[in-house]
């Protein structure tokens, strides 16, 4: 059974997750730069993340010690892909590059719903990425080097977001629909289950307030007998 605090925190690191606020990957492939951005996401409150497979080398696997548990990453083809679910979604997208539109990170709007668009260290945002983007955006280097690692970018970028949306309020209720809630809820809770019934077609038992199954043997019957609710994933 969980404890009281354990509940608790799970409950409250959950109402405080900003659904239209994400970032994109663009071919980035060191693990450790992925490992370090799905952190960072997590910590500021943002649920899922988008990758685009590189040409060559890592390809994420969605593995980063513990974090993926409580950030989803969904993988895209191409950064065209990846732009397209977004902009559907209705959010912005501001791609860290370095051009003549581009402005200081901390002059555009993260309060609104947007996408964090970084590339890989080496090349950075791809051209055709970069001419999608609604935004350029670019932190001032004071010193000799020309740019900052790709997840530490990332970190400064996204912890100016975290602040605009705290001073803004979006971090005092939860954001998430009733039926997004209440999924990732019983995933962050029952990891094991929650695979089980992906893998059976089944709908996800209820949780009581101490999340709990709320009638686990009546559950595990059903399952058994083949009664229990479908649904696909």
């Amino acid at each position: 059974m969980m404890t009281p605090e354990r509940t608790a925190k799970l409950i409250q690191t959950l109402n405080r997750r900003q659904p239209d606020l994400t970032v994109i990957t663009d071919q980035v492939h060191k693990p450790r730069n992925i490992a370090a951005l799905v952190r960072t996401c997590d910590a500021v409150g943002i649920p899922n993340i988008h990758t685009v497979t590189p040409k060559e080398g890592y390809q994420f696997n969605g593995t980063t010690r513990g974090s993926d548990r409580w950030v989803k990453t969904q993988n895209h083809a191409s950064c065209d892909d990846a732009i397209a679910m977004v902009k559907s979604q209705g959010m912005k997208v501001y791609a860290a590059h370095f051009s003549e539109r581009a402005v200081d990170y901390r002059s555009v709007d993260y309060s609104q719903p947007c996408a964090i668009l970084m590339g890989a260290e080496k090349h950075g945002v791809s051209e055709a990425a970069a001419e999608q983007a609604d935004e350029h955006i670019l932190i001032p280097m004071m010193g000799m080097v020309g740019s900052l690692n790709v997840s530490t970018a990332a970190g400064i970028i996204l912890v100016e977001a975290q602040n605009q949306r705290l001073q803004a309020g979006m971090y005092e209720q939860s954001r998430l629909s009733e039926s997004e809630h209440r999924d990732t809820l019983f995933e962050w809770s029952f990891p094991d289950l929650a695979e089980f019934c992906h893998n059976k077609g089944l709908e996800y038992p209820l949780l009581d307030e101490t999340l709990a199954l709320s009638d686990a043997p009546a559950w595990y019957q059903a399952v058994r007998d083949g009664s229990a609710v479908k649904r696909l994933w």
